[in-house]
């Protein structure tokens, strides 16, 4: 996966916006990606229309955009021929080449692996914008981030609210993610 660092699982447009700002002062270039199988319940149309509004409130921020759509091969057609700028599939190998294919033909970025995480909102869904981007700003902090200081092998990824894969709980990782993503200065 050839991903910018560092990645942020956003739930609202809010969130989008907050992480946008954040990243357009601070220089940098970051990947917005859905929550986890949003693709099946929240649907490519909510999601282009998120990123097209959030790109629209912060043209000067540097991102790519994923709609997680899990391992729903129907989510993922869906995302495709709406041509959503980038779609995750983590369904079976023979279903992910030939969805591959197609988004290809449309122009779509496609993963098969879940992006690590830096950051997961989900916890900042009911706080105000300002909460929300002070806290991108905790993450991000003032130095764009070098992708040679991440440790993938770290395990900071968030992959649902359903409890799996939440042994790093957000408030036990963040001092240690600001650590591993900031730079020298």
């Amino acid at each position: 996966m050839d991903l910018p660092d560092p990645v942020i699982v956003i739930h609202s447009l809010d969130q989008a916006v907050a992480a946008l700002r954040v990243a357009a002062r601070s220089g940098h270039e970051i990947v917005l990606s859905s929550a986890a199988d949003a693709g099946g319940y929240m649907g490519p149309g909510w999601f282009g229309a998120l990123v097209t509004a959030a790109r629209e409130a912060v043209p000067a921020a540097r991102f790519a955009a994923f709609l997680d759509c899990g391992d729903s091969v129907g989510a993922a057609l869906a995302a495709i021929r709406a041509e959503v700028e980038g779609v995750t599939f983590t369904g079976p190998p023979d279903a992910a080449r030939r969805l591959a294919d197609i988004a290809r033909e449309h122009g779509v970025r496609f993963e098969t692996e879940r992006p690590i995480a830096v950051f997961n909102l989900v916890e900042e869904f009911f706080n105000p914008k300002e909460i929300v981007e002070q806290r991108c700003a905790e993450i991000l902090g003032g130095t764009p981030l070098r992708r040679d200081r991440a440790d993938p092998a770290a395990g900071h990824q968030h992959l649902d609210r359903k409890g799996r894969d939440r042994a790093d709980r957000a408030d036990d990782r963040e001092p240690e993610c600001r650590e591993q993503y900031r730079g020298d200065g």
